[in-house]
């Protein structure tokens, strides 16, 4: 039974039409187009977040995924959801600050918005 899950999944990853793998610290956020069955397109959307157990040689590493299945239907509201919930974070502790890569700030002391007009995607089938 478990090789027949393990397949599925395997088969399952052939449908990826498009991803884009964001890192974030200890997790990464996977954006990824597949396909069903009847060949429409949705967005898969996988959290995974590296869990360390026990220490030095007796050290496991795991990770902990999530996932969330957008479909093309519900992106507007999606969409206008996800920007409402950022405003009202901002509008409360501020702006967040960007990042590069090695940590650093990428205008030492100066916070910048995430955007002014808020969030844009653009997706076409």
């Amino acid at each position: 039974m478990d090789e027949l899950k393990k397949k599925s999944a395997v088969e399952a990853d052939k449908e990826i039409i498009f991803s884009k793998s964001i890192k974030a610290g200890k997790r990464i956020y996977y954006l990824d187009v597949k396909k069903n069955r009847k060949e429409e397109m949705f967005l898969a959307i996988t959290e995974s977040k590296k869990i360390i157990s026990g220490e030095g040689d007796d050290s496991q590493v795991s990770f902990e995924k999530h996932k969330i299945f957008l479909y093309k239907e519900d992106f507007e509201k999606f969409m206008g959801g996800l920007a409402e919930a950022i405003r009202f974070i901002t509008d409360e502790q501020g702006p967040a600050v960007l990042e590069q890569a090695d940590g650093e700030a990428e205008r030492k002391g100066v916070e910048t918005p995430l955007a002014d007009e808020g969030i844009k995607i653009d997706i076409d089938f």
